[in-house]
C-alpha cells in the first residue's frame, strides 16, 4: 500500500487503530489527522480532573504524539478532515494554524471522528458559565473556570452517567447540585424502581433532583444567573448540558457512506462501511447487540478501542472481527455504585422479548464485616427458556464490578438454569457465604420454573 493508511480522529478508536495497523504492518504508513491538540486520552476520567482527584490533565493521556511517532504513526494535531473522496481516495485537510489545504492520498480510511454533545436548542445556551464535557478542551475550559469563579449553585442539565458523575464532582467542590431531568426518572437507560434507589440517595445527600421536567431557557447577562424548566426557576452560576451525544457523522454522510441506527456509521463486524476501503469505528460507527442480535449504538470508550483496534488490523490486512457488546455500563457517585448489562425492561418490552424478573437486596460484604453495605440486584431472563437478558445493581461500594459476571454469561447465552451453581469466591472482607449473585440467581430460576 503506497499511499498507506488515514485516520480520521485522534482519541480512543483512532488511536487504537493506528497502533493496532503499525503493530501488523510496520512497513505501512499511517497517518492521523486530529482537530484536536491531545491525543489518546481517557475522557471517562474528566469528572476526577475536575475535582482534584487527578492534579494534572497530562495524567489522562495515555500516549504522546512523540511515543506514536516512534512507533511509526504520524500524527498531525490542529489538522481537520473536512472531506473524503472515495472515488479519488484522498482527503481534504484544513490546518486549522495556518489555515491552509493539504489533499492527502490514502489505500485505506478508517473514519473514528467520535460523537459530539447535544445542546438542547433553548436561549441562554450560548452564556458564559454554560458548558459541556466531551473532549479534553472542554475539560481544560471547565476546570478554569472553575479555579477562577469558585462556583456554589451547579445546575446540571441531564440525569445519566456524565450528570451523575458530575453531581459528585460538584459536591466536592462544595457547591449546591440540581439535576434536570426530561425523562420521568433520573439513569433513564435503568429501570425507574432501580433508578429510585439512587433518587433517594442523591436527596439525602443534598441534591434537587427535576424530573419530568423541559429546559426551557438559561437566563442572565453575560454570565448565568438562573435556568428556567417548564416548571419552575432555579438559581444557578454554573450550568452544565449533559444531556447525552450524537454520532459525528456529517463527513461520512457527505461521502456517500451509509448510516444505520441514531445516523451513526454502518459497521459490519469487521468495521467496514459501506464504502469498500473505508472503515469506521467508535462513538460515530454502530455495533451489534449480542442479546437482541440487532444493530444499536452504544458509545462507550470500551467498545471504541475495540472496534479501532479491528478497524486498524483489517486495514492493515489482517482479518479481525468485533462480534458485538451487551451494553455494559458502570458508574460511581459518591458511596454509591450504579451498573448494567444487557437489556433494560423497557428495551426487553420494544424487543418482544416475554420475561420474567426478580430484584433482591443483599450486602457487599459479611454482615458482621466492617464497611459491609447493601445492594439492589435486579435481573431478568427469557419466560420458558430461562435465557439471561439482563442485570442491575445499585448499591455500596464493592457492588458494581458484580456485573461483570452476568455480562459474561450474556456473551455465553447462558440459562439462569446453567449459573446458579456457580462456584464463586468468598470471604468475608469481599461477600456473604451465598453471595448476592446467587441469590439472585436462584430467586429468578423458580420464576422461571414457575411458569
Amino acid at each position: 500500500m503506497k499511499n498507506g493508511i488515514v485516520i480520521v480522529g485522534g482519541v480512543a478508536a483512532g488511536m487504537s487503530a493506528a497502533a493496532k495497523a503499525a503493530r501488523v504492518n510496520p512497513g505501512i504508513p499511517v497517518t492521523v489527522f486530529t482537530d484536536e491538540e491531545y491525543v489518546s486520552y481517557g475522557a471517562c476520567g474528566f469528572p476526577y480532573y475536575l475535582s482534584g482527584e487527578i492534579p494534572d490533565e497530562n495524567r489522562l493521556v495515555a500516549r504522546t504524539v512523540e511515543q506514536f511517532r516512534d512507533q511509526g504513526v504520524e500524527v498531525k494535531t490542529g489538522h481537520e478532515v473536512i472531506e473524503i473522496k472515495p472515488n479519488q481516495k484522498t482527503v481534504l485537510v484544513r490546518d486549522l494554524k495556518r489555515g491552509a489545504l493539504l489533499e492527502q492520498s490514502y489505500d485505506r480510511l478508517v473514519i473514528a471522528t467520535g460523537a459530539v454533545p447535544f445542546v438542547p436548542p433553548v436561549e441562554g445556551v450560548e452564556l458564559e458559565n454554560v458548558f459541556v464535557l466531551r473532549n479534553m478542551k472542554h475539560g481544560i475550559v471547565l476546570k478554569s473556570s472553575i479555579a477562577a469563579r469558585n462556583y456554589r449553585k451547579a445546575v446540571i442539565v441531564g440525569g445519566g452517567y456524565i450528570g451523575l458523575e458530575m453531581a459528585e464532582t460538584f459536591i466536592k467542590l462544595g457547591c449546591k447540585v440540581s439535576i434536570i431531568e426530561l425523562a420521568p426518572q433520573i439513569i433513564p437507560n435503568m429501570d425507574s424502581d432501580m433508578a429510585e434507589i439512587m433518587k433517594d440517595y442523591l436527596l439525602a445527600n443534598g441534591v434537587d433532583i427535576f424530573t419530568g421536567e423541559k429546559l426551557t431557557r438559561i437566563e442572565g447577562t453575560g454570565e448565568v444567573k438562573k435556568v428556567v424548566t417548564d416548571k419552575r426557576d432555579i438559581p444557578a452560576d454554573c450550568v452544565l448540558l449533559a444531556v447525552g451525544t450524537l454520532p459525528n457523522t456529517n463527513l461520512a454522510s457527505r461521502a456517500g457512506i451509509e448510516l444505520g441506527v441514531k445516523k451513526a456509521i454502518r459497521v459490519n463486524t469487521r468495521m467496514e462501511t459501506s464504502v469498500p476501503g473505508i472503515y469506521a469505528a467508535g462513538d460515530c460507527a454502530t455495533v451489534r447487540h449480542r442479546v437482541t442480535k440487532e444493530e444499536a449504538y452504544i458509545p462507550l470508550g470500551t467498545t471504541a478501542n475495540k472496534q479501532g483496534r479491528v478497524a486498524g488490523e483489517n486495514a492493515a490486512g489482517g482479518n479481525a472481527s468485533f462480534e458485538g457488546v451487551v451494553g455494559t455500563g458502570i458508574a460511581k457517585v459518591l458511596d454509591m455504585e450504579i451498573a448494567r448489562t444487557g437489556l433494560s425492561r423497557m428495551e426487553i418490552e420494544r424487543a418482544g422479548i416475554e420475561h420474567v424478573e426478580t430484584v433482591i437486596k443483599s450486602r457487599t460484604a459479611a454482615g458482621y464485616y466492617p464497611g459491609s453495605g447493601y445492594l439492589h440486584l435486579k435481573l431478568s431472563a427469557e419466560k420458558g427458556t430461562g435465557r439471561l437478558l439482563g442485570a442491575q445493581i445499585v448499591g455500596a461500594r464493592g457492588s458494581g464490578k458484580r456485573i461483570d459476571v452476568f455480562a459474561a454469561c450474556l456473551h455465553l447465552e447462558a440459562t439462569v438454569a446453567d449459573l446458579q451453581d456457580m462456584d464463586l469466591a468468598y470471604a468475608p472482607p469481599f461477600s456473604p457465604v451465598y453471595d448476592a449473585i446467587l441469590v439472585v440467581l436462584a430467586d429468578l430460576n423458580k420464576k422461571v420454573k414457575m411458569i
